[in-house]
């Protein structure tokens, strides 16, 4: 199993959660309003005056059949409008109660 971590610009929600049914992704977390920039090209999203856009993110557990299908999803959305930004990091998972 993989965790999959998210962070997208919040213009991206609705291709995140058609994603997500698309590939009968069920179990996520998504944390609404997140503050960040990205490494190399992204704009500060802060939610202030200045930078008045926001993140969101989600993390999934997924079998590792998934991951494949949805980076390339992922790869997708970010093609449409790369200004906008979506990142997705994956990592295993080594026990779950």
């Amino acid at each position: 199993m993989k965790a999959v971590f998210i962070a997208f610009n919040q213009a991206n929600t609705e291709r995140v959660e058609y994603m997500f049914d698309h590939l009968g992704i069920r179990g996520y977390t998504w944390w609404s309003e997140v503050q960040g920039r990205g490494t190399v090209t992204g704009e500060p999203r802060m939610g202030t005056h200045t930078w008045p856009e926001m993140n969101s993110a989600t993390m999934t557990i997924i079998p590792d059949e998934l991951v494949e299908p949805l980076l390339e999803n992922i790869r997708k959305i970010d093609e449409i409008n790369k200004e906008v930004g979506i990142r997705a990091f994956v990592w295993d998972i080594v026990q779950s109660v």
